[in-house]
C-alpha cells in the first residue's frame, strides 16, 4: 500500500460531498487535480471506491469504509505530531475557523503572529458566505467565527475588532472623482451584487428598500474577486467592503463615489458559541487576541482611517 495522506485527505473529502468538482473547489484545487489523486488511490485497491452512474458519481460500500480509516489514520497522524510538540512543552491542537468570505482580508492579520508563535497549533479555515459561516458555528464544526453581520438565532460571546465600511466603487471611467452622487441616482446605474447568503447582497438590499429605490440593472457573481474585476473591467458599480479593495485604490483601478447615506457601517467581531468548551490552543488564540487586538489594529489597518 503505497497511499499518502493527501490522497486520504481528498477522498474523505470526496465521500463528503459525494462530488469531485464540489471536493475540488471546497480543497481549493482543480477538478483534474482530484481526480488524479482519486485514480491513484483507487490503484491501490482491488474494488472499486466509486462509481459513476449516468453523470453522477457515487461512493461504494468499500470506499465508505475507506473514507472511515482515512478519518482515523488521518487522526493518528495529527496526534502523532502534537504529542512530539507537546513533549517539548509546546501548546498544540488545531484551531478551526470558519469565516465570511470578505473577512479573508482581515482575518490572517489577527492569526499570523499568533502562529508563528506556537508552532505545534494547526489551523484550518474555512471561507464561505454569511449563511454557511453561521451553520457551521451552529452544528458546532468549529472553535470561531468571523462575521460583519451577528446571527440573530444563537447565543454567541464575542470581541469586537475593526470596522466594516462599506463604500460605493466603480472603475475611472464610470466615476468622476469628487462628485457627489444622491441614492436616487442608483437607479440609472447597472448595479453589482453577491449571491443570496452573502452579507455584503444583504447590507446592499437593506440600503435599497430602506431608500425605496428601483434597481433598472444588475448583475449578480459569486466572489468578491469577481465582483472586484467586474468592476474594474466597467461592468458596473458596486456596495463594496473598504477592507478588500486598499491596492486597488492606492493603484487607482477603483475609486470610491461619494454617495451622501454611505458608508454602511457594521463591525466585524470574532464570534463563539456561548459556553463553549475549547481546546488548549483555542483558548490560548482567545487569550492572545484579547490582549492584542488594539496593537494589531492599530499597524495592521491604520489606513482604514484615511476613508469615511
Amino acid at each position: 500500500m503505497n497511499y499518502t495522506l493527501n490522497q486520504l485527505r481528498i477522498f474523505r473529502k470526496i465521500v463528503q460531498m459525494e462530488s469531485i468538482s464540489k471536493a475540488a473547489k471546497e480543497l481549493h484545487l482543480s477538478q483534474p487535480a482530484v481526480s488524479i489523486q482519486l485514480k491513484n488511490l483507487q490503484e491501490q485497491f482491488d474494488v472499486p471506491l466509486t462509481e459513476v452512474i449516468g453523470r453522477k458519481l457515487y461512493v461504494t460500500d468499500f470506499g465508505r469504509e475507506i473514507a472511515e480509516s482515512a478519518d482515523k489514520i488521518i487522526s493518528e497522524a495529527y496526534d502523532m505530531k502534537h504529542k512530539s510538540l507537546a513533549h517539548k512543552g509546546y501548546i498544540t491542537g488545531r484551531i478551526k475557523f470558519t469565516i465570511a468570505s470578505t473577512a479573508k482580508y482581515v482575518t490572517p492579520y489577527f492569526i499570523s503572529e499568533f502562529l508563528n508563535e506556537h508552532k505545534g497549533i494547526d489551523l484550518k479555515m474555512d471561507v464561505t458566505n454569511k449563511t454557511r459561516v453561521i451553520e457551521s458555528l451552529e452544528n458546532n464544526e468549529v472553535d470561531f467565527a468571523m462575521v460583519s453581520v451577528l446571527p440573530d438565532n444563537l447565543k454567541i460571546e464575542r470581541i469586537e475588532l475593526l470596522q466594516n465600511k462599506l463604500f460605493l466603487v466603480g472603475n475611472k471611467q464610470l466615476s468622476e472623482k469628487g462628485k457627489h452622487i444622491d441614492s436616487k441616482d442608483l437607479e440609472k446605474l447597472t448595479l453589482i451584487f453577491r449571491e443570496k447568503g452573502s452579507a455584503t447582497r444583504a447590507a446592499m438590499q437593506e440600503f435599497i428598500e430602506k431608500n425605496q429605490l428601483k434597481i433598472q440593472k444588475e448583475i449578480e457573481l459569486t466572489s468578491n474577486e469577481a465582483v472586484k474585476q467586474a468592476v474594474i473591467a466597467g461592468l458596473g458599480y458596486y456596495i463594496m467592503p473598504l477592507i478588500g479593495i486598499k491596492n486597488e485604490l492606492q493603484n487607482g483601478d477603483l475609486h470610491i463615489i461619494p454617495l451622501k447615506q454611505l458608508p454602511i457601517t457594521t463591525e466585524w467581531n470574532l464570534i463563539w458559541l456561548e459556553n463553549k468548551k475549547f481546546s488548549p490552543a483555542a483558548e490560548a488564540f482567545k487569550e492572545f487576541l484579547e490582549e492584542n487586538k488594539s496593537r494589531i489594529i492599530d499597524e495592521r489597518f491604520s489606513w482604514f482611517e484615511n476613508y469615511k
